[in-house]
């Protein structure tokens, strides 16, 4: 299964050091757990919030669940000491904070070369600095560990000293864009948080809009917003019967060979076929999750 046909509808950020929290997350549907050792920790408290981190890795239990540790930026007095215990944890994921060129990726590239070909190098766009550069910095895919983009809206807004409304209105070209280099290169990506979590309407609303531009799923700071965005970014039914139709035509005799067929009243092409299977793919491992109970 591909990093793109893997159900990642739903990342909750949890504070390493919150042990609680952590041991609550292996029994939420999440399809990733992201334990923070930036943003939600306190400087005096980052060697053991680290510590904590590794203790749950150690420990596991979080079954199907995606596990990703957000180090702190590589320039940080902390930022070395987070990529060589990451390396060796045995987490799926290192989430980067601050990447800004290509050139970053390749030092968090180097930092990892202890890890398993198997960790993953996650970045996160929230720098001014990574908007002209989003293409190139996903083209290291090619050549790194990168397979995912997470948005950081809210340092990005604090960078641009922008407004971060519902509406996103001034981030709408950098969500597309964002968007569009994941896909060019084969980069997972994912929609930013929304502060939001006592009103999940205003939540949904969000994560439908990260829907309609393309995110595979959205990251998240409560576990109250887990349900709305697993329903939002699993296929509907209506989206099953036609790709299980367009499968279906495309495998008749009648139509081997063919490049545009009609497929109850519609036109459908190769490239349909091929997004009816990836939307099929991905609700068999959706399904295969709900059975695990995971």
């Amino acid at each position: 299964m591909s990093q793109i046909e893997r159900p990642r509808r739903s990342a909750l950020y949890l504070p390493a050091s919150n042990a609680k929290a952590i041991a609550k997350a292996r029994t939420l549907p999440a399809d990733i757990v992201i334990l923070d050792l930036e943003d939600a920790v306190a400087p005096e408290a980052k060697a053991e919030a680290r510590a904590a981190a590794l203790a749950a890795a150690a420990e596991g239990g979080f079954g199907r669940r995606e596990l990703a540790i957000r180090a702190n930026g590589i320039d940080t007095p902390w930022g070395a000491a987070d990529l060589a215990a990451i390396a060796t944890s045995g987490v799926d994921a290192v989430l980067v904070p601050k990447v800004s060129s290509p050139a970053d990726i390749e030092r968090y590239q180097a930092a990892l070369a202890a890890a398993p070909a198997t960790l993953q190098l996650w970045a996160m766009i929230e720098t001014c600095a990574c908007l002209p550069q989003l293409d190139a910095i996903a083209a290291m895919a090619k050549s790194t560990r990168l397979s995912l983009f997470v948005m950081g809206t809210n340092d990005l807004a604090k960078e641009m000293r922008a407004q971060l409304t519902p509406e996103r209105t001034p981030f709408l070209p950098f969500l597309s864009m964002t968007v569009a280099a994941a896909r060019a290169h084969g980069v997972a990506v994912l929609d930013g948080v929304c502060n939001e979590f006592r009103d999940l309407d205003v939540f949904r609303a969000e994560a439908e809009q990260g829907l309609l531009f393309g995110f595979d799923g959205k990251s998240l700071i409560h576990p109250a917003q887990i349900e709305p965005c697993n329903d939002v970014f699993s296929p509907s039914e209506d989206e099953l019967h036609w790709a299980g139709a367009v499968i279906a035509a495309f495998t008749l005799p009648e139509n081997a060979g063919k490049g545009a067929i009609q497929v109850e009243g519609k036109m459908a092409e190769l490239l349909h076929l091929e997004q009816a299977q990836r939307l099929v793919a991905v609700a068999e491992q959706i399904a295969q999750s709900k059975v695990a109970g995971a």
